[in-house]
């Protein structure tokens, strides 16, 4: 039987022929882009095969100017291209690698995440995202819930309330153990990520600074009733946060106080300490062989990150860090002394 649209649904659980233009844009979005076109008689065709729907060639017409006419950007070239999407293939690449070399969901949250992105563009895309396949040999976090925790701590934030959560270490045995048998009750302020983590930038009652708790070491999380501190009652926060500042400081997410900081090192340098402190710091002298950079960061952070460049940079101030570096270059010259 054929309706005013000479458009014949069959008895399925796809519903009434009102979700005929539906079919005929999902069919768009899958089998058709900018590069690739999708006739009349193939549209016909899935809509039989995939829909049980049947109708004729001015019925897709018309479904199809009705799109146009609602602003999506198709274009007949030969056949219908859907042109204008959500994401173009270029961001969704960024994203779905954003989602690859995260270590803070699990690999089936990632694979499921990947393929929901991937849906966003046409079948002819998929084949230039194969490297997801690698996806089972990453470093991942073995805490299959951290991305369930991020949902709760989003809702206590954006209701101003604390969380109560138990923090864990890694076993030897590759499994979380309890860092204490305590759980720890925190006022949450920001989620950041950083180096393929997620931390929670919160704040402990009898404390008045900031601290940095990461969520795949976090496990029962729950949102409390009780309201949190407010943000003025802490130095760091009285003035709102600067995340940009705060994350140059805090390259390894370290907590504690922040330190001014001389560094010498070679111009060649100047990208590794754009990747790590952005540009938040100041060159102090600058010749052909060497640059003096004044910058500010965290102390433990500093001195992680010095002994991870150590033939390439020298710290020239705190005076306190150098003695400390001196100490560290000693031990790890009784390390390796021996052949």
């Amino acid at each position: 039987m054929l309706d005013q649209d000479n458009t014949k649904v069959g008895d399925t659980m796809y519903g009434s022929k009102r979700m005929v233009n539906v079919y005929i844009l999902n069919i768009l979005r899958e089998f058709s882009d900018e590069n690739h076109a999708i006739t009349q008689q193939e549209i016909l065709k899935r809509l039989k095969n995939e829909y049980s729907v049947v109708c004729d060639r001015r019925t897709v017409k018309a479904y199809v100017d009705e799109w146009t006419e609602l602003g999506w950007d198709i274009v007949y070239d030969g056949g219908y291209k859907l042109i204008g999407r959500e994401f173009d293939e270029s961001e969704l690449r960024i994203l779905i690698d954003s989602v690859l070399f995260s270590k803070s969901i699990s690999t089936k949250q990632a694979q499921e995440l990947i393929d929901k992105l991937k849906g966003f563009a046409s079948t002819y895309f998929k084949s230039k995202v194969s490297h997801v396949c690698n996806l089972p040999n990453l470093n991942r976090t073995i805490n299959k819930q951290a991305m369930y925790w991020l949902d709760t701590i989003n809702d206590a934030i954006d209701k101003q309330k604390k969380i109560r959560f138990f923090y864990n270490e890694m076993g030897t045995d590759f499994k979380l153990h309890l860092k204490r048998d305590d759980p720890y009750i925190v006022n949450p302020y920001q989620i950041v990520a950083n180096n393929g983590r997620f931390y929670l930038i919160g704040n402990v009652d009898q404390y008045d600074n900031i601290i940095h708790f990461r969520l795949d070491k976090m496990t029962d999380v729950e949102c409390l009733d009780e309201p949190r501190k407010s943000k003025k009652k802490i130095p760091e926060l009285a003035n709102g946060l600067n995340l940009p500042k705060h994350m140059a400081e805090h390259i390894y997410m370290f907590s504690g106080e922040s330190v001014w900081a001389e560094i010498k090192t070679a111009p060649s340098m100047m990208w590794d300490l754009t990747d790590w402190f952005g540009t938040e710091f100041k060159i102090e002298k600058k010749t052909d062989e060497y640059i003096i950079v004044r910058l500010k960061c965290n102390y433990s952070a500093l001195r992680y990150w010095a002994l991870q460049f150590g033939p390439y940079v020298e710290i020239l101030k705190p005076d306190n860090l150098r003695q400390q570096l001196q100490s560290d270059a000693k031990a790890l010259w009784e390390k390796y002394k021996e052949l």
